[in-house]
């Protein structure tokens, strides 16, 4: 222990943020702002439940796994499908970042959790902290951890509403008074538009991919409002009809049509949520507008949609991925003046 304390730079910490999400898991370390990002997703071998890798090393796995090794996303909609790799998955990245790290006393850890996680989902939360060698756990919802990542005033009586639009859901919330007044969760998000892309090249195309070259079509050429320039792409996957691979040229326009569908649902989430809106609230929206948070707000022209379809002024935050991990950090720092919003 001496040995490992004079040859590295160890920093005495006690706080930890967590953001536990459906695609990424981001960790926050008091002092030292965001230090781990890895993808939530965990390589196991199905006839031991030996695990071969976890994070970055198994996404790298995901559609190329061995016949007997699957690599498995233990968060499905926002919620934990797998409440034992979760907690496994979890220790491991809590005791990645506090292994380096000398502690003043056991840490205390705020988690960024889905609003509809289960009380059996909080134990498995909880309990993977307390092994990974937390002295406190509490809890926070994701967009209350957006809204307070994006420095908006949640304790206050004004209304502030967020449209957090993660990986497995999206999560839609009018807060004020440190509480949510108005709140819409639809299990929507960046993994149905790989799903719906998925479902378009082998529609039209006969044309199979996997999930990685869907979210790389995504992100570079797909858009949820039309663009001043179209743009494609060549991609490769497997021929259906003669079983051998093969390559395809793919425009913007296919992918923003294909993408529409669950695009819309998101629209009809949101204009649920301002249905439900109090008057006061809604004329504080009027004024202040919409924040937009998570990786889904980074879909091009998707602000603009919701513009358009709600007539309100549409903010997308400059670091929309880091929103809710941030929103951990600012409670930690200031725990007293957050406790209202927290569980334990």
């Amino acid at each position: 222990m001496w040995k490992r304390l004079l040859k590295g730079s160890f920093l005495p910490i006690n706080d930890v943020g967590v953001d536990l999400g459906t695609a990424n898991t981001l960790v926050y370390v008091a002092g030292e702002g965001i230090v781990l990002n890895e993808p939530s997703v965990v390589a196991v071998e199905k006839s031991t439940g030996r695990i071969m890798g976890i994070g970055l090393e198994a996404k790298r796995m995901l559609g190329r796994t061995p016949h007997g090794v699957e690599a498995v996303r233990p968060l499905k909609d926002g919620v934990i499908a797998d409440v034992d790799v979760t907690e496994i998955m979890l220790r491991y990245f809590l005791k990645t970042v506090t292994a380096d790290r000398v502690f003043k006393m056991r840490p205390r850890v705020v988690v960024g959790v889905p609003s509809g996680i289960t009380e059996l989902e909080r134990r498995a939360v909880r309990s993977s902290a307390h092994a990974a060698g937390a002295k406190e756990v509490y809890m926070v919802s994701e967009p209350m951890a957006a809204a307070i990542g994006v420095g908006l005033p949640v304790e206050t009586p004004t209304g502030n509403m967020v449209i957090d639009v993660g990986g497995g859901t999206t999560e839609i919330a009018v807060i004020a008074l440190s509480g949510l007044v108005a709140e819409t969760s639809i299990r929507v998000g960046g993994d149905e538009l790989d799903e719906a892309i998925v479902s378009f090249l082998r529609k039209n195309y006969n044309l199979l991919i996997g999930e990685p070259t869907a979210e790389a079509i995504k992100i570079q050429i797909g858009s949820a409002y039309p663009t001043e320039e179209e743009r494609d792409m060549s991609v490769k996957g497997r021929d259906l009809v003669s079983g051998i691979p093969k390559t395809v040229r793919v425009n913007s326009a296919e992918v923003r049509e294909c993408m529409l569908e669950p695009i819309q649902q998101i629209v009809g989430a949101v204009r649920r949520a301002l249905e439900i809106t109090p008057p006061e609230l809604a004329a504080d929206i009027v004024d202040r507008g919409i924040v937009m948070t998570g990786g889904g707000s980074l879909i091009r022209g998707l602000d603009k949609l919701l513009r358009e379809e709600t007539g309100l002024p549409i903010h997308v935050d400059e670091e929309p991925l880091t929103c809710v991990v941030r929103g951990t950090g600012r409670v930690l720092d200031d725990i007293s003046r957050y406790r209202s919003v927290l569980t334990t």
